[in-house]
């Protein structure tokens, strides 16, 4: 018997949509694989190859239900990826924690339990586990949506911006409608047209993310490969003003240099790329391709924290200032409070604030 034209289809999208997921959990490991972000990118396209076997209409329809769980698991699973995913793409001091992998752990229990058991059973906890699993494409594209949110206008890489709009845009769009879309299932299982559909729109997405991946050098895609047990420098505040030939370029790094060094303009604590921008009279992109190109930051909030410590660090280790609490420096330094102060500083120096502090007075 001759396979239908749509399963044909089917099979050949499928098929060249594995093989281009294996090619980026393949890059995404070999060319990154200490950095949080390829970790979770490699995992994520795994996930998505098993989604996407799983899904497969013949599969869901041939394989008995408790054989799909793994997968129905991991498919579920995957929102979860997303989401870190996300997180680690925009964050560049992204470590994962505890909360997600236990946050994976128990979406991929309850989906897998769904399959194996819940499902279609009259059992009491059939709209509890069913509903909780539903939620969590919705719950989780809205997660990812505003991690993208609060961390996209201090990305200074404007390919790596635009990248990063289009992947939280699609992705998000693409949870959604699938949610949508098996809801309106019987079963939850898609139609032969529904699949075909489903796994062209991962193939589109996948595709530019790829052909976007090819374009970008690695240094604007990521940050330099961490080194483990390297030895922290002393903080220091970000150079300004490096020689370059463009005298329009050159007035806009003396104004940052001005700005910075001698207003202080750091110490705001609602300091933004946008609200600089208009201090010193530029277009947002101008100061944003100043800072990245020639300047060499990846995060405008890292750049204004390497003042802000280079100021907190001189003020502590000043012993005429030995009286003076290191709350009081921080606030005066544009830290907003303590906490991201304490944090900051550690990841700079190694110590906390108070230790600093000890060491250099006894040194002096």
């Amino acid at each position: 018997m001759t396979p239908a034209p749509t399963t044909l289809l089917d099979a050949a999208l499928r098929g060249v949509l594995l093989a281009l997921l294996l090619v980026l959990a393949l890059v995404l490991g070999r060319d990154r694989p200490r950095l949080p972000v390829a970790r979770a990118g490699v995992l994520l396209t795994l996930g998505l190859c098993i989604q996407v076997i799983g899904s497969a209409p013949a599969f869901e329809s041939l394989v008995p239900r408790v054989w799909q769980s793994p997968f129905v698991a991991v498919a579920v699973g995957n929102a979860v990826l997303f989401w870190v995913f996300v997180q680690a793409l925009f964050n560049d001091d992204f470590r994962p924690r505890p909360v997600h992998v236990a946050a994976w752990l128990v979406v991929a229990a309850v989906a897998a339990l769904n399959c194996a058991v819940v499902a279609g059973s009259a059992s009491v906890l059939a709209p509890v586990t069913m509903g909780v699993q539903r939620a969590v494409p919705l719950v989780f594209a809205v997660l990812a949506a505003m991690a993208a949110a609060s961390q996209w206008r201090a990305d200074l890489v404007e390919g790596r911006r635009r990248l990063r709009v289009f992947i939280v845009v699609t992705g998000v769009g693409y949870s959604v409608g699938m949610l949508v879309v098996r809801l309106a299932s019987p079963r939850g299982q898609l139609s032969s047209l529904s699949a075909t559909a489903d796994v062209a729109m991962l193939l589109l997405i996948v595709a530019v993310v790829a052909w976007r991946m090819v374009r970008l050098a690695g240094s604007e895609l990521f940050p330099a490969a961490m080194v483990p047990d390297a030895p922290i420098p002393t903080v220091e505040p970000p150079p300004v003003a490096p020689p370059a030939p463009d005298p329009a370029e050159d007035r806009l790094a003396e104004s940052l240099q001005h700005a910075m060094a001698v207003d202080h303009a750091y110490r705001s604590e609602d300091l933004s790329i946008a609200a600089l921008a208009a201090r010193l009279s530029v277009p947002e992109y101008r100061l944003r391709r100043l800072i990245n190109q020639r300047l060499g930051h990846r995060n405008f909030n890292a750049f204004v924290n390497g003042f802000r410590l280079a100021e907190a660090t001189a003020a502590l280790a000043d012993s005429s200032k030995r009286e003076l609490p290191v709350l009081t420096i921080a606030l005066t330094a544009g830290f907003q409070s303590i906490g991201p102060f304490n944090r900051a500083f550690k990841a700079a120096t190694g110590l906390t604030p108070t230790e600093f502090r000890k060491q250099k007075l006894a040194e002096s």
